[in-house]
């Protein structure tokens, strides 16, 4: 099995699009360029979480041919504002000209409609999950170039309680995320949010958040092997 058949395998299954995990996955720019390819062979919209503050990877990640980036720690209107310029053209942002990747994946006819058009669609997507970036979030949401707001639920826990817990099921930190929620969907703006139990999904989803990411790749091969090793022995003993 080679190193790409897996995702190969995902991204030509029952998946809505995929998130390529920049910031705590195994993926070096090498492996975003193939992995990026991988899912637009199989048409499926492919976002990439960047490392933290990487402005200049968010920019080669859509020209390698991301849909869009997500932009870990954004704390305050600055970072966000620094984050949507690396994503967005002029006059909206200050992204260099050269997607010569994308250019022959999204199969554009030429460069000049893509330069007119592409902007309107890569989503530039800043991630919240800290007491200040909550504190932030009106002024986020008003930095232009900004699509959306993407919930880090676990970290979010870590800093609502000063590092000493890493809960995001409690009430208030419950009430805080639909609070997030209420504050994007009123901007007009995308909602996503990390679901790692997937009986939350409808709650996510009647709170306003449309973006859901719901398994990783080693939750669902755990899952397959924990299941096959079950129906097999369940056949034994």
């Amino acid at each position: 099995m080679n190193a790409q058949q897996p995702l190969e395998l995902l991204a030509r299954s029952g998946v809505d699009s995929i998130v390529l995990d920049g910031q705590h996955g195994a993926y070096g720019e090498s492996e975003l360029i193939d992995s990026i390819g991988v899912c637009k062979a199989a048409q499926k919209p492919v976002l990439v979480r960047v490392p933290v503050d990487r402005p200049d990877l968010a920019s080669r990640v859509l020209d390698f041919g991301a849909d869009g980036v997500i932009a870990p720690m954004i704390n305050s209107a600055a970072q966000a504002s620094a984050f949507a310029a690396a994503c967005k053209y002029p006059p909206l942002g200050e992204r260099s000209w050269g997607p010569v990747r994308d250019l022959v994946l999204s199969q554009f006819p030429d460069p000049k409609s893509y330069f007119s058009s592409r902007n309107g669609q890569t989503l530039a997507l800043a991630m919240v999950e800290t007491r200040e970036a909550f504190e932030n979030i009106d002024e986020i949401l008003a930095v232009e170039g900004i699509d959306g707001i993407f919930v880090g639920p676990a970290d979010l826990s870590i800093s609502w309680t000063g590092g000493a817990l890493m809960e995001p099921a409690t009430e208030e930190l419950q009430n805080v995320i639909a609070m997030i929620a209420e504050k994007i969907t009123a901007k007009g703006k995308i909602a996503g949010v990390y679901v790692t139990e997937t009986k939350d999904i409808g709650l996510y989803h009647a709170l306003g958040y449309r973006l859901i990411t719901c398994a990783s790749d080693l939750a669902l091969l755990q899952s397959g092997v924990t299941n096959v090793m079950k129906a097999a022995r369940d056949q034994i003993y």
